[in-house]
């Protein structure tokens, strides 16, 4: 069998880096086959390349079996290439219908197009309304519409950068399902992840980038997690380290049973969430996305006021009804889940990036103080790691992870007495994950207090001191981590939504236990 795509000596040359020295694989038929690497290994660069976002500098495109020059995405995709981006190609103010419209580019009529959305979304257990307006979905649920747009093109080839980033487990399953039945059709998957889990129980064949090169191949079964992480990051992954919470502490963060109606007509409406967070204290919050996430992260942080003052407390000042920058007076920090356009400014320098959350410490006077703006800037790359050109690159020339690792850095070297993050580590790889953990149960163990709000249940378990459940608006009580296992919370996140918040939660085994 001949290979349905091979890559020969790929070469890509940024003015400052090498993105890709002289890359070669191969993926067959039928063959889901993974790209492992850092952040900024290279792997999205040869992605966008394969698609034909950018052009490579040297080397050769063969697909099945002749050399292509593939001059745009319009051009992958009537070859047969379809890809899931990351960071999203969706235009905020359009339905999903209408994106996915755009996307196929055929001409289809909006209503049957709706009517197959429905039926495919459903049957991929991806659902989403083809209705509703993209800049009311959540992160998750827009991965969704990217997926679903790919696989109605009905691809030879489909590629897929981090689609399970901001998945439930139940999701997660589902989706492997469908892809393991495309390929079985024949369809070959290109499969970008830094779950390693996910790598090992999925693909068939592995190829590993480091620093533009490639560094290893491998059948990713016959592997370990600890060898894939070595191969990627060329040695040992660190293990979060964190001391036992202090048994009693003052409250830093306190929800009164705050309640909300969306301002979209399909967002998720907040009923009665009350919840108090404690200094040295990581409180986990898992759900399903769109159930509620997007609205509480926005009540948070001030982006959204709250009907009655009360209802937050921060350092025990009521705060529901104030903006966000008399929010950060009083201590409080955000990371937000959206990178690019929420968490940072695309087009701007990280040093500018830096003063959209520390102007206030930045200021002398009417002045800005531009020498300790960018000596912050520079001291938050060099603490978080960030590959990037300097200080003034861009914040759209960063990979993800290096992106969120400036973002991160950011609030945490505020030392802010609250911190509200949502989906930490979305999209970073294994190393980068690792440090960003710790640095929040750094954070954590200089007594801040930390809400956590992400979707990967590993993730949780590892930083939380407690972990509740949003579903449907509204949340549990929050458990002892050690108290619960996955598949508890899991049957959680997928449930209908009639429980309130104080009921038990359900027991997937004798090792959960109830409050």
């Amino acid at each position: 069998m001949s290979p349905r795509l091979e890559l020969r000596a790929i070469t890509k040359r940024w003015p400052s880096v090498v993105a890709n020295d002289a890359v070669s694989l191969e993926v067959m038929p039928g063959e889901i086959h993974a790209l492992l690497g850092e952040n900024g290994a290279g792997k999205s660069t040869l992605m966008k390349i394969l698609y034909g976002v950018i052009q490579a500098d040297a080397g050769e495109i063969v697909w099945e079996g002749r050399a292509v020059r593939i001059a745009s995405p319009a051009e992958a995709r009537r070859l047969g290439i379809g890809m899931v981006f990351q960071h999203f190609s969706l235009f905020e103010t359009l339905t999903v219908v209408e994106n996915i419209a755009l996307g196929l580019g055929d001409g289809s009529a909006l209503d049957p197009l709706a009517e197959r959305i429905t039926e495919v979304s459903g049957r991929y257990g991806l659902p989403i309304d083809p209705h509703r307006i993209v800049h009311a979905l959540s992160v998750g649920e827009r991965q969704r519409v990217e997926i679903v747009r790919c696989l109605l093109q009905q691809p030879r080839l489909l590629i897929m950068d981090e689609p399970t980033s901001v998945l439930s487990p139940q999701a997660v399953d589902s989706l492997f399902d469908t892809l393991r039945t495309i390929a079985a059709e024949g369809c070959s998957v290109m499969y970008i992840s830094h779950k390693l889990d996910e790598i090992r129980s999925l693909c068939h064949r592995a190829t590993v980038l480091r620093g533009g090169q490639v560094s290893a191949r491998c059948t990713p079964a016959q592997e370990t997690h600890e060898s894939l992480a070595r191969m990627m990051i060329g040695g040992d992954l660190p293990e979060v380290t964190r001391r036992s919470a202090p048994e009693a502490s003052p409250v830093r963060l306190a929800l009164h049973a705050l309640t909300m109606a969306p301002e979209d007509p399909f967002g998720t409406a907040l009923d009665n969430v009350s919840l108090q967070v404690r200094s040295g204290e990581i409180v986990g919050i898992a759900g399903v996305s769109g159930n509620g996430q997007q609205e509480l992260i926005e009540l948070l942080s001030g982006e959204r006021l709250a009907e009655n003052a009360g209802s937050i407390l921060i350092e025990q000042v009521p705060a529901g009804r104030l903006d966000v920058s008399r929010r950060r007076a009083l201590g409080l920090a955000t990371i937000v889940e959206e990178r690019l356009g929420r968490g940072a400014v695309p087009a701007l320098s990280l040093v500018d990036n830096a003063l959209l959350t520390t102007r206030g410490s930045m200021l002398r006077g009417a002045f800005i103080d531009r020498r300790a703006l960018a000596a912050f800037a520079r001291q938050c790359i060099e603490r978080f790691s960030v590959r990037c050109r300097n200080e003034q690159a861009p914040a759209g020339s960063l990979s993800g992870g290096n992106l969120q690792r400036f973002i991160v850095g950011r609030e945490i070297l505020q030392n802010p007495r609250v911190l509200v993050v949502a989906q930490p580590t979305w999209g970073v790889d294994v190393g980068a994950a690792a440090f960003i953990r710790q640095s929040l149960v750094n954070l954590r163990d200089a007594g801040c207090a930390i809400l956590v709000v992400s979707e990967d249940l590993d993730e949780l378990f590892e930083v939380s001191d407690r972990i509740a459940v949003l579903a449907g608006g509204r949340l549990s009580k929050a458990f002892p981590a050690a108290d619960l296992d996955a598949a508890a919370i899991g049957v959680m996140m997928g449930a209908t939504h009639r429980r309130t918040g104080n009921q038990p939660i359900p027991q997937a085994d004798s090792h959960a236990t109830s409050a």
